[in-house]
């Protein structure tokens, strides 16, 4: 009795395994019809446990001949009732020749230590038909081929190229007006423009900064700061040293390698730029005697190392007619 219980409780597990080891797999177009160049969709569903490992196919390219495959797979699971999990892939497809066609069932397959188990669905039918252009009774007649019709231009297709071309007249009168008055205002021919000297420009500026009597009024650092950049631009104009863009000892070394001697004129320009910097960037409070005596030397150094001309006063060049320039 015992070995009968048994056996029946074998029995009736095996089926229930059996059972939930069903897998359902089924392939089919959305229509079974259609006309050449139209776009359907081709889906696979997988009905299988969840614990159960399937792989899946993968089309490329086409499904048989002549059914193209435009984009896919797109995927979708989800979980059902019973420990089940429902698996979608959906291709979109299309067709180009005319004909009845007929899938291979698709197959899902699973390996386990028995060997590969495999599923198929049943076959998938589709029939591509041509659209229909003339008549039963003219199918055999042969048409020339229709010439390309040719709309007449409307208002609205012409009026926006008459804007563009008016706009475009307009902005090339203006510029050429305009053109010609910057011609007329350039300096004439014959006349001559007044050039500088780099001392005539550090010596105007010297002045003019010992008139608004910055440290006098307590503004030491942007006195310092002024007189440095006098002194500096004086050095690019008359040596060709950018000494504003420079640090201090760059701008000393920079005056060495044009030639320059580290003689009195020398160690006073480094005493000035250096006493300046110690204002700047350490917060140096100098006396009043140190302030003028900066100023002095600065007006020295100018003195002792301006051009030696010819002739003094400013120099007067003539602009050429034809070419526009000094």
């Amino acid at each position: 009795m015992t070995k009968l219980i048994i056996s029946i409780f074998l029995f009736i597990s095996i089926i229930s395994s059996l059972s939930g080891q069903d897998v359902n797999i089924k392939s089919s177009f959305d229509s079974s019809r259609i006309y050449i160049g139209d776009q359907i969709k081709f889906t696979i569903t997988v009905d299988k446990p969840s614990d159960l490992r399937l792989a899946l196919p993968i089309f490329k390219d086409t499904l048989c001949k002549n059914i193209e495959i435009i984009s896919g797979p797109r995927v979708d699971s989800s979980t059902i009732k019973n420990g089940r999990t429902k698996i979608v892939q959906k291709y979109l497809i299309t067709s180009f020749d005319s004909g009845r066609y007929q899938v291979r069932p698709v197959f899902a397959e699973t390996k386990n230590e028995g060997g590969i188990k495999r599923f198929y669905s049943d076959y998938s039918m589709l029939k591509v038909m041509r659209v229909k252009i003339t008549p039963p009774d003219t199918t055999t007649k042969i048409f020339d081929i229709i010439k390309p019709y040719k709309a007449p231009l409307t208002v609205g297709e012409v009026l926006p190229w008459l804007l563009i071309i008016t706009l475009a007249g307009v902005i090339a009168w203006t510029a050429l007006r305009f053109l010609r008055k910057l011609k007329k205002s350039e300096t004439p021919s014959g006349t001559f423009i007044t050039v500088e000297l780099a001392h005539e420009i550090a010596f105007r500026e010297l002045e003019k900064l010992k008139g608004e009597g910055l440290w006098q009024k307590g503004e030491i650092k942007r006195y310092y700061t002024m007189l440095t950049e006098i002194l500096r631009q004086y050095l690019e104009n008359r040596f060709s040293v950018f000494s504003l863009e420079l640090t201090t000892a760059e701008t000393l070394e920079a005056l060495v390698k044009k030639g320059f001697k580290k003689d009195g004129a020398y160690n006073e320009l480094k005493a000035i730029l250096t006493g300046a910097d110690l204002v700047k960037f350490a917060k140096y409070n100098p006396v009043p005697v140190e302030n003028e005596s900066h100023f002095q030397n600065s007006w020295n150094f100018v003195v002792a190392t301006k051009e030696n001309e010819m002739v003094t006063g400013p120099v007067e060049v003539k602009v050429s007619e034809k070419e526009g320039n000094v």
